[in-house]
């Protein structure tokens, strides 16, 4: 996922198609002079629909189209024909894109299977011809109904990764790092602050062919949520997730404060998220002796921990046993 293609937030218009008119057409023929109604139904005005598809990882290609127009449905006509049905608009997202209104906030749907189709925009209905309003008292009605009017709607469109595991973080802590050992996943990696600019998601081996899916997102640093950093844009990518992990460096002058300090800034985006199941990894841990780690095991928090070097592949097997146990807890 390069940077400047992950596109996880756009603002679309939509705009259904309108149904078709219902006709007033009266049966006549050589034999029929004054034959009865038999004005067809108009069609369905197009839908706007939404489809999640598992071969999209963003919302790039709806970038630079915003605007999504159904077609309009055909009118009836003669013989209780029916009009011919609008033309539907298919979007395609990835999974755990989640569908919103614009102007209300209120989320409409999302969508987490591959395959899975919702309805964005209704089409208006079409209208019935006057065949349906013959009666004894009214034989030749001469009235039909008009299709009923588009639906314009203006949408947000906001993707979140889905993954078992997200790691939560200081920019330069090493969750890059683990993610391109534990995974195939090949995240940009530097020794400086930020680097991870765009979520990144690896699917991590496990015994007997298990596997399960792990994401990592930009750091995070102290007043993300006023904006600092790169703020907490980027933390909807954990909300889908069933476990965190808390990831503090062996070098940190306080890793229970710092610990706290990243629980706060998830309380301030969304108090839910402390309702997940939460792990802590102690990073870099290979500078450490046991000694070091006694001491500090005196001061972590209360929850499962475990002590990792990604560089020096040490813990990491402990590290997927915690989480899985996590995830099927």
């Amino acid at each position: 996922m390069a940077g400047s293609n992950f596109v996880d937030y756009v603002k679309i218009f939509c705009r259904s198609g309108a149904g078709g008119a219902g006709s007033t057409h009266l049966f006549r023929d050589k034999l029929t002079m004054t034959g009865g109604p038999d004005g067809g139904n108009g069609g369905r005005g197009g839908h706007v629909v939404i489809r999640a598809n598992k071969q999209l990882w963003t919302l790039v290609h709806l970038k630079f189209s915003r605007h999504v127009f159904s077609g309009d449905g055909g009118d009836g006509g003669a013989s209780r024909s029916t009009g011919r049905e609008g033309e539907d608009k298919v979007i395609e997202v990835p999974l755990g894109t989640v569908a919103r209104d614009a102007e209300t906030g209120e989320v409409i749907f999302d969508v987490t299977e591959d395959g899975e189709e919702k309805i964005l925009v209704k089409g208006g209905r079409g209208g019935m011809g006057n065949w349906n309003f013959r009666s004894s008292t009214n034989q030749t009605p001469r009235y039909a109904q008009t299709g009923e009017e588009r639906v314009e709607r203006a949408v947000i469109l906001e993707l979140k990764v889905l993954a078992d595991v997200g790691l939560v973080g200081f920019p330069s802590v090493g969750k890059s790092t683990l993610l391109s050992v534990v995974s195939a996943a090949k995240p940009k990696i530097a020794d400086y602050p930020f680097t991870t600019l765009v979520p990144n998601l690896g699917i991590v081996s496990y015994r007997d062919n298990r596997s399960f899916v792990m994401a990592d997102i930009p750091g995070i640093i102290e007043g993300a949520h006023e904006g600092r950093g790169l703020g907490l844009r980027f933390l909807r990518h954990i909300e889908r997730n069933s476990v965190l992990l808390f990831m503090v460096g062996a070098d940190s002058d306080d890793i229970h404060k710092e610990y706290k300090i990243l629980l706060n800034e998830l309380k301030q985006f969304n108090p839910e998220l402390l309702d997940k199941q939460r792990l802590l990894a102690i990073t870099k841990s290979d500078m450490l002796d046991q000694e070091l780690m006694d001491e500090m095991k005196l001061d972590l928090p209360d929850i499962p921990y475990v002590f990792i070097s990604s560089v020096a592949q040490k813990g990491l097997m402990e590290l997927k046993d915690m989480v899985w146990k996590a995830i099927n807890a």
